[in-house]
């Protein structure tokens, strides 16, 4: 059998081709073809390796067929007369220190891609694309394996490398689907574990290995390798609360979200100080978020990331949880506990930016794919990352399938979208020269508008009870409108002019708090613009900016006591709330991600009290509907008095559809006695929590638990109590009488 009879019709630009290892279709050479020699009909089957010095077909229990050398660059080809389509047969390559390697030949199974599959990824539109990129376990033919496949338009060729083949791109060199720019191969035989990434030949010849954007699992930092993941091996046990949370209209049910960064959350300190894993986090984690009435767990990002001292904010593999703490199997844990003890868990998203580790989505291909080419629209100098092309069908639909991923795989029940306003705004953190405007001559990134728009409306039609918040610092209009009513269609926006503008009001000297009142009492004018989320978070407790504790005024007892008068006011506020970690325990350090929390303080009787003042805030919280029933609507506040910046007093009214409850803030340390207010209520009122006393470290001055109302009008109301407003505290009053 000559060589030219085994490759008729293939020409010797092809085999030129496929010898250096950049034919985009190596398919159409190598494996199983229908072939004639000489008038009989048979098949012949083609293999490569650079090498081997023999090569042969084994099939079943046959006689091996000895593959004849096509070509001095690896090239072997076998014909078997007789044989049809399709048939099993291996590839056994001999070298020349004897050994040899046996395996299934990858080359001999159909595309694991259809043609739906490629039009809605170039569309993109592909809601579910993690399914079909990515590495998956599967069976073709009857042979289990795993498929590969990834989007590299611009590379003249692809391998799947591992420890599998030695790492060697010259061995299973991808196929290219059309002008799709996806390549894909089956190889059979891998298993879940099995190490991976891609060697990519660009279009100037350099060679780049890469990790698989849409890899589900990656080794732990420094290693980068991909791993192979089967997503379906995970037993579930959240059926309630799956089939319970498409039923929750969150904008009228409590939310109390507690922030979690979870290397630094707990650690082992007798173990070297190591991070606990996500099955220990679990029990302990969620314990404590209960205890306090924290209805969420919000994680600062899992997604995998290489530097510890990111926070996760700089995303390598956007499809894969950190394996700092554990597998993909041990997160779902995480989640599943969360759920089955009722609490919700929101995890941070970063579509923004990335980072410019080599390994990953940078110059993927050897072109700016994921990125803009003009460092102008592509480049965050500040951050030193780069920018997704928004502009680019692909790029959309990689982060669109990616934000559905976690609320499918994952079970995740909200997104946390950082960064929104980077990507709202062209010269976001740009000076004049430094962006390009857009079409229209303006700022704005309508690229990036249109992505939020697509993304809100996929999360919310595909999986009911799921939310996304955005975490944007401007004044954006329409952040939580619908898209198609004009906005960006979010569920929620943390409200980051309240943060700092209570901050700011609360780090001023109590004695000059009078000149700042409106502060406070500014955040009611716009409350209703949007579906917003009050933020205590990570980033107002790192880089000097000092603890919360620490931020407070005054002495130590006055720290503490605006410290319980900053907490009430906000969980009195309207908006759901979040809290970073650690705030519970009052620590007098800043957060530090290499450090554990400060769990010792506890022990301290001002923080036991505090802790006592907490867990019962929490409670509170979660037991009146008048502190988040009406949270969407102006009939859920009211104030009774804002005006009164000479005492730093201010009064309102939180309304549920049938209660209410009447809150106070005095926000000096001078006790006020009978203070007057209106009051809605004709029967008395407790006092349901004063921040004053002593069970929380206070000082115990108060109104003895219960005020009469009396019949005298007073703001508006034609009956009023009189009170006594305990130095920087809060009074928290629900009417009814001393006996109900």
């Amino acid at each position: 059998m000559t060589k030219e009879s085994l490759l008729k019709g293939i020409s010797s630009e092809d085999i030129k081709r496929l010898v250096r290892v950049e034919h985009p279709d190596p398919h159409s050479i190598l494996g199983a073809h229908r072939h004639t020699i000489k008038g009989k009909a048979g098949i012949v089957v083609r293999a490569f390796h650079p090498e081997a010095i023999k090569a042969e077909v084994l099939i079943n229990r046959r006689k091996p067929f000895l593959m004849k050398r096509c070509h001095p660059g690896g090239l072997f080809a076998a014909f078997i007369p007789e044989q049809s389509l399709p048939f099993h047969y291996r590839i056994r390559f001999v070298f020349a220190d004897e050994n040899h390697w046996e395996s299934d030949a990858p080359y001999r199974f159909l595309p694991t891609l259809g043609d739906m599959d490629l039009y809605l990824a170039g569309e993109g539109t592909h809601h579910r694309l993690y399914e079909r990129l990515g590495a998956h376990l599967c069976d073709m033919d009857g042979v289990s394996g795993v498929s590969f496949a990834v989007w590299a338009p611009s590379a003249k060729r692809i391998s799947v490398v591992g420890d599998f083949n030695g790492w060697d791109g010259r061995l299973f060199p991808m196929r290219r689907m059309g002008a799709s720019g996806i390549w894909e191969l089956f190889v059979p035989g891998l298993k879940a574990g099995t190490l991976y990434k891609y060697e990519i030949k660009t279009a100037s010849g350099d060679l780049r290995i890469k990790t698989d954007p849409y890899a589900f699992a990656m080794e732990l930092r420094p290693k980068t390798a991909s791993i192979v993941w089967d997503l379906e091996a995970y037993e579930w046990h959240d059926d309630r609360w799956m089939a319970e949370r498409s039923q929750l209209n969150l904008r009228q049910e409590p939310m109390a979200v507690y922030e979690v960064h979870l290397g630094s959350w707990m650690r082992v300190a007798e173990e070297g100080n190591r991070w606990l894993t996500y099955r220990e986090l679990a029990p302990r984690l969620i314990e404590h978020v209960k205890k306090f009435g924290f209805t969420h767990v919000e994680l600062l990002p899992v997604a995998e990331h290489p530097l510890d001292a990111s926070w996760g904010y700089q995303v390598t593999g956007y499809y894969a949880p950190t394996s700092r703490f554990g597998t993909p199997d041990d997160f779902k844990y995480f989640v599943d506990w969360c759920h089955q003890q009722g609490i919700g868990v929101i995890v941070d998203w970063v579509p923004a930016h990335f980072p410019k580790d080599d390994y990953s989505l940078r110059l993927f291909d050897g072109s700016a794919l994921y990125e803009h080419r003009d460092p102008r629209q592509g480049e965050h100098a500040e951050w030193g990352t780069l920018v997704f092309n928004f502009g680019r069908h692909e790029v959309c639909n990689f982060l669109l399938a990616n934000a559905l991923f976690w609320l499918d795989k994952y079970h995740v029940d909200g997104l946390r979208v950082d960064a929104v306003a980077s990507m709202l705004y062209l010269d976001y953190g740009r000076r004049d020269g430094e962006w390009i405007p857009n079409q229209y001559g303006g700022n704005e990134n309508l690229e990036a508008i249109e992505f939020f728009r697509r993304l809100n409306k996929a999360v919310y039609g595909l999986f009911p009870g799921c939310f996304t918040i955005a975490e944007e610092s401007t004044a954006w209009t329409g952040v939580t409108t619908p898209g198609h009513l004009g906005g960006l269609g979010f569920g929620f926006k943390w409200d980051m002019g309240w943060m700092h503008d209570t901050l700011l009001y609360f780090s001023k000297d109590t004695i000059h708090r009078k000149y700042h009142h409106n502060n406070l009492t500014f955040s009611m004018m716009y409350a209703y613009s949007e579906n917003f989320i009050l933020p205590l978070s990570h980033d107002e407790v790192v880089y000097g900016k000092g603890s919360l504790l620490r931020k407070m005024p005054g002495d130590e007892w006055q720290k503490f006591a605006n410290l319980r008068l900053l907490l009430a006011y906000m969980y009195t506020h309207p908006g759901k709330k979040l809290l970073f970690m650690g705030t519970e325990l009052a620590s007098w350090n800043e957060w530090y991600h290499e450090e554990r929390l400060d769990w010792h303080v506890v022990s301290d009787p001002l923080r036991h009290a505090f802790q006592q003042f907490m867990l019962d805030l929490g409670r509170l919280y979660l037991e009146y509907p008048a502190l988040w029933e009406l949270d969407p609507f102006p009939e859920g506040f009211s104030w009774i008095d804002c005006n009164d910046s000479e005492n730093s007093v201010v009064s309102y009214i939180r309304f549920a559809k049938e209660d209410h409850l009447v809150c106070l803030l005095n926000l000096t340390p001078v006790p006020r006695h009978d203070y007057r207010i209106g009051v809605p209520g004709k029967e008395g009122y407790r006092e349901r929590i004063n921040s004053d006393s002593a069970y929380y470290g206070g000082s115990n001055v108060g109104n003895d638990g219960y005020v009469e109302v009396e019949e005298i009008p007073c703001h508006g109301f034609p009956q009023s109590v009189s009170l006594t407003l305990p130095a920087l505290a809060c009074l928290i009053l629900e009417p009814g009488g001393i006996d109900d």
